[in-house]
């Protein structure tokens, strides 16, 4: 089996630690009452770009040799990766190409382009990763992918090792989940160091290429569709590490409907005056599709990024 460890994870904190935010962990006074229940707020949202993506991105840039570094890297994200891409590369001082998806966000594209990176559109959200992959080969780069690479995957789990540091007891932590970086580094931490606390995925129906893989045991092919949680498209390589972590680790993986996702968006702002993606505000919706089930629990929910169209976060708040 292809995992990382809780030594990389560890080493990693190391690597990026004078880098990156130590995100607030806060208990949600509302969603506590809900649910009948200790629920807090991991807020990666609050991360430098607004989003986890830095950990893994500016791990695995580190860790390049120095030839490595001097050719420059190529990546393909709709978004938050690709910011992060940017920002490790300005830190790092390494050259960046950034392939992103025609249909990338316009918030998130003003938002890599304040970089000093080239950026190429590259078709469809399932298409850039191929074409990312090949530009680099054939230009002699790194490609630094989303979530198929165990460093990545290693650097995304120093957010487990803070909820451990920062609890003292908890029963579950809830996840997002598109490409399954976020949950392999989380899960690997909390169940080196918290066994007997559960791991939980979440998607929602329109992004739902991890949850099926993960039922079917092999990475399938899914017809994806738009949603809020547009982060998660691009599907799933074939051989990604992901899916064995996933397999080996988590308890459970989630679908949760987008009227709950946009619900979720509009009671992170009006009751923690959190800004929250639809990715992000996932993690958060199976406590208000079922708050019953977390019941007499201790639960964290991983706010994993807040990078969202200005117009569209109004309309949503603005429904309420």
């Amino acid at each position: 089996m292809r995992t990382t460890t809780l030594d990389e994870i560890l080493k990693a904190r190391d690597i990026i630690g004078k880098f990156v935010k130590r995100t607030p962990m806060v208990r949600s006074e509302y969603l506590s009452e809900l649910c009948g229940a200790e629920i807090h707020l991991k807020m990666e949202c609050q991360q430098h770009t607004s989003s986890f993506k830095i950990r893994g991105a500016l791990n695995k840039m580190s860790q390049l040799s120095p030839e490595d570094k001097e050719r420059g890297v190529v990546t393909a994200s709709s978004g938050n990766h690709a910011q992060a891409v940017a920002l490790a590369s300005q830190i790092l001082g390494i050259r960046a190409t950034i392939v992103v998806p025609n249909e990338v966000s316009k918030a998130k594209l003003s938002k890599i382009q304040k970089y000093d990176v080239e950026v190429v559109l590259g078709g469809g959200f399932d298409e850039v990763e191929a074409k990312a992959r090949k530009m680099a080969k054939l230009q002699g780069k790194t490609y630094v992918s989303p979530y198929n690479d165990l460093t990545v995957v290693a650097g995304q789990g120093t957010i487990g090792i803070e909820v451990v540091e920062d609890l003292d007891q908890f029963d579950t932590v809830i996840v997002p989940v598109g490409g399954g970086g976020l949950i392999s580094g989380i899960a690997v931490a909390i169940k080196s160091l918290r066994p007997d606390a559960s791991v939980i995925g979440v998607q929602t129906p329109g992004s739902r290429t991890m949850y099926e893989s993960w039922l079917q045991g092999r990475v399938v092919k899914v017809q994806e569709y738009d949603t809020l949680a547009e982060a998660f498209l691009g599907g799933v390589e074939e051989n990604s590490v992901t899916l064995d972590i996933i397999t080996e680790y988590i308890d459970e993986i989630l679908l949760v409907q987008e009227d709950t996702v946009e619900e979720a968006i509009r009671l992170l702002w009006n009751k923690e005056n959190q800004v929250v993606e639809g990715a992000g505000g996932t993690s958060i919706s199976p406590l208000l599709e079922n708050p019953g089930q977390f019941a007499g629990k201790a639960i964290v929910a991983i706010v994993s990024g807040g990078n969202i169209e200005d117009s569209l976060f109004q309309r949503i708040i603005g429904n309420g």
